[in-house]
């Protein structure tokens, strides 16, 4: 009898050991993670033209979606001038169908090549819409044709730059942040940022107000979470595995949600083989859970707010945000954007505009809600492309 229970967990201990190679395989354990490359920190050094070389930090910029929705065309007459477009066939157009956020991640960009470039040794100097702005009754066809900005370098002697180290972490912390008040000097910094933008940083520590954008977060989570329309548009970004992740390098993936290691690699694998547990129903409660959970452990908000809404103010929004990002890194800190309350669409109007009455009234729009705080845990990076797929031919 105890012969025959020995054989029974040695049977059952050889078939879970299968059941893991085989997930681990399904997931690409073994698989060399290329779309992490950018990462690091010196990944630019194989390129020798300063443009492309601040480029190569440009990417790491937070941006919606994770789409990077960038191109760059060199300025063939001056090689110390490139130009940055919206790439307009990375659109999200049910979470974003004015484009609003794909303004926002061109700013974004911007801060980080001007971060680096003080690295560098470069003056980095932006004309924004340098060819005229968009015609916003045919957005797509003026993003193809006309670009954000003008970028020019400038050869500067090689400058302290203290926020450079922070442009390699991961700018997206979804955990549960510690229940600690921001000090004195923190609040001071992170309010101060932005003043040349002309960019107001608004951070909330008043815990009636705190309670509200809690649930305006929540809110706008669960209307989001049940439009089928943007969920679709959501799946098909999802990269289920190192094998989706490396052939198309954008878009999101389960370590968005914290997970990482052994763990990582059975839940690709599960999700590979098994892709109905991937369902909208399943993600939908797990998008208001997390939400939840992020509510839940945030002891400061912030909002990034400009005084009206044109495309050049969601540009410097941008700015302001991966400023604010860098920032907060250096002080320990880490951020969470929880802004499908700001989206622009029909379901969404109601809580849209009660936000922006109680928080930013008189024609200001709020550009971006974010938690910020101290984290529990480290995230990782996500998907980065390879630098040379933002250029034109």
């Amino acid at each position: 009898m105890k012969g025959g229970v020995i054989i029974a967990l040695f049977v059952a201990g050889v078939l879970l050991v299968i059941a893991c190679i085989v997930l681990f395989l399904f997931s690409g354990i073994f698989t060399k993670s290329a779309y992490l490359e950018p990462w690091q920190k010196d990944y630019y050094k194989q390129f020798a033209d300063p443009r492309i070389r601040l480029v190569a930090h440009g990417i790491l910029a937070p941006n919606g979606h994770n789409m990077q929705p960038w191109k760059i065309r060199l300025d063939p007459k001056d090689n110390n001038a490139f130009y940055l477009f919206a790439d307009a066939e990375r659109l999200t157009p049910e979470a974003d169908p004015l484009g609003r956020q794909l303004m926002i991640t061109q700013g974004t960009f911007l801060e980080y090549v001007k971060a680096a470039g003080e690295k560098l040794g470069y003056n980095t100097e932006f004309v924004f819409f340098p060819e005229g702005e968009y015609d916003e009754s045919d957005l797509f066809t003026s993003m193809q044709n006309k670009p954000v900005a003008k970028i020019s370098l400038t050869k500067v002697k090689l400058q302290n730059s203290p926020l450079y180290n922070y442009l390699f972490k991961p700018d997206t912390n979804r955990a549960a942040y510690q229940h600690i008040n921001l000090s004195a000097e923190q609040i001071r910094q992170l309010q101060g940022i932005n003043k040349d933008l002309d960019v107001n940083n608004k951070l909330i520590v008043d815990h009636a107000d705190k309670v509200k954008l809690g649930n305006y977060a929540l809110a706008g989570a669960k209307i989001e979470s049940n439009i089928s329309r943007i969920n679709r548009e959501t799946a098909k970004i999802f990269r289920p595995n190192e094998y989706q992740k490396n052939a198309y390098r954008y878009g999101f993936s389960v370590e968005g949600q914290g997970t990482n290691g052994i763990f990582k690699h059975l839940i690709q694998g599960i999700i590979t083989l098994y892709p109905t547990i991937n369902s909208e129903e399943n993600m939908k409660e797990l998008f208001v859970n997390s939400t939840q959970t992020a509510v839940d452990n945030t002891s400061t908000y912030v909002m990034i707010i400009t005084q009206g809404n044109n495309r050049i103010q969601q540009i410097k929004s941008g700015m302001a945000y991966s400023r604010l990002v860098l920032i907060a890194h250096s002080l320990g800190l880490v951020l969470q954007p929880l802004s499908q309350v700001l989206e622009e669409y029909s379901e969404m109007k109601d809580q849209h505009d009660q936000i922006h009455h109680e928080f930013a009234p008189n024609g200001k729009t709020i550009q971006m809600l974010l938690r910020l705080g101290e984290p529990t845990k480290e995230y990782l990076p996500s998907m980065r492309r390879d630098v040379m797929e933002l250029f034109e031919v």
